[in-house]
């Protein structure tokens, strides 16, 4: 399987100018993608008594909006590698938009699962993908950093759609309340227009370099490589490039045979059975041990907000030279960080009440956010930011599972034992085993790709040296077959 590659774009990426201001789009793109499928809870209750219809069956529309926007995963990296990304964002934003107004209008909550569920899902995907895609484009040595930053879009909408949809919701009801959030999210257009594709910059060599012996000895390698390729003489040892049908145009299929691409994509499917679930129980368990409404929702609040500074703050941290090197490491050690704080949970709740479910509530926020922060990231540093939109689109329609099944195993486990302690274990254990094994996993795998990387540069020291060997052959054997027509010229002359 081939190894981690680095970021091989063929120009060099600005880090910086026009880049930011595609993070600040990026940022309300993530934003809106994260936090408008949590946020539209805050209406279920009365649609449920509009419709007369069961808490589970209104409880689907979130669940269909998420696995939506998972699930359109290839289809918006299909669009990106075809259109770029400012289009597809501009379109998954009026697609949101026109299913929110539309929905307003709805009369039976099939509507609400056509128009909000599955139509305002795949609009939400086509703002996640090409929003952290295009953030590879713009920056290479910042990234992280950039990555942080516009991750931390879904905290902050969260913590700001709340309170509003409340407000919308007291002063023109959910009919109304629906259509001015179907005219704010269309503020996603105004992001898309702001991802402009970026001016390609290509790296041009100094021709004085060529007076540098090791230079011009690469250099002449490269060429002699070239001049075999052509003759066919390393047909048996250099594959050809495979021509594809559609889906390996539109998508990069070969990726199931990488390495650290599996590694990771093992250890988050994993990961996602137990990590969304502590987020939606925790403010049910608070109330179930006694704690107020209030405080109970304060602990959402709590949450939210260390997870907004956490974000940027594991960017900042990632892009330092001690962690950026093995940023792998880091993002193992955030996933087992976050199952540790789920198996505490209950004895914290149990022997400290409300100041150790705000204890968790601090350190989960950590966690979750270290975690976010680096989701993506880790991902782009597998693969490189060429081949980063078709592994995302690979890796969210096959999350999409997890992320859909995830809350309901875990509600079943409160139902069975009518205790939510266990479904906390349950949920650390989950993060837990895929923190554990991607450590150890990526320490095979770095260890792996050392050991060719020497393979790599002992090959194309030994192949420089045959290329070498074999032009100087093929200057001996011109030069005596001139001296032989010479003498052949001269003896006719006579």
């Amino acid at each position: 399987m081939p190894p981690a590659v680095k970021a091989n774009l063929g120009y060099t990426p600005p880090d910086g100018g026009w880049g930011w201001a595609v993070v600040f789009g990026a940022f309300i793109s993530i934003g809106f993608s994260y936090a408008f499928p949590k946020s539209l809870t805050i209406y279920f209750k009365e649609i449920q008594k509009y419709f007369t219809v069961s808490y589970s069956e209104i409880a689907w529309v979130s669940s269909i909006m998420l696995a939506a926007m998972y699930a359109g995963g290839p289809v918006s990296s299909i669009l990106v590698n075809r259109y770029g990304s400012r289009p597809v964002v501009i379109m998954g934003g009026l697609m949101v938009g026109v299913s929110m107004v539309a929905a307003s209008f709805g009369t039976t909550i099939m509507h609400l699962y056509l128009l909000v569920g599955v139509i305002g899902g795949f609009g939400l995907s086509f703002n996640l993908q090409p929003s952290l895609t295009i953030i590879g484009k713009y920056f290479q040595v910042k990234r992280p950093m950039a990555n942080g930053l516009a991750m931390a879009g879904s905290p902050v909408f969260l913590f700001t759609l709340a309170p509003l949809n409340q407000f919308l919701f007291d002063n023109f009801g959910w009919r109304g309340a629906f259509m001015i959030l179907g005219a704010i999210v269309m503020n996603c257009c105004v992001a898309g227009a702001l991802m402009r594709p970026v001016k390609m910059k290509t790296v041009q060599k100094d021709p004085d370099a060529a007076t540098n012996g090791t230079t011009t000895e690469k250099a002449g390698a490269t060429e002699g490589i070239a001049n075999l390729e052509a003759g066919g003489l390393l047909s048996d040892t250099e594959p050809k490039q495979k021509k594809g049908g559609c889906a390996d145009k539109c998508l990069d299929l070969s990726l199931f045979k990488h390495r650290g691409f599996i590694i990771y994509l093992i250890g988050n499917v994993v990961m996602f059975f137990g990590f969304f679930a502590p987020v939606v129980f925790l403010a049910p368990y608070a109330k179930g041990i006694g704690i107020d409404n209030y405080q109970a929702a304060f602990l959402l609040s709590i949450f939210a907000l260390v997870d907004m500074f956490a974000r940027p703050g594991t960017g900042l941290i990632a892009n330092t030279k001690w962690i950026r090197p093995r940023i792998q490491y880091f993002f193992s050690i955030s996933v087992a960080y976050n199952g540790v704080c789920h198996l505490l949970c209950p004895f914290l709740a149990v022997h400290l009440g409300y100041a150790g479910l705000v204890i968790y509530a601090v350190f989960f926020g950590l966690a979750f956010g270290m975690v976010c922060a680096l989701l993506f990231e880790v991902l782009m540093d597998l693969v490189g930011a060429e081949r980063f939109s078709s592994a995302v689109g690979l890796v969210t329609i096959i999350e999409c599972g997890p992320v859909l099944l995830g809350p309901p195993v875990a509600g079943f486990l409160v139902d069975v034992f009518d205790d939510y302690k266990y479904m906390y274990w349950a949920c650390g254990i989950m993060m837990l085993s895929p923190g554990i094994f991607l450590f150890i996993m990526n320490y095979f795998n770095y260890k792996r790709l050392d050991q060719e990387e020497r393979q790599r540069q002992s090959g194309t020291t030994g192949l420089g040296s045959v290329t070498r060997s074999i032009m100087e052959e093929r200057g001996a054997g011109e030069e005596r077959t001139i001296s032989k027509d010479l003498e052949m010229f001269d003896e006719e002359g006579q």
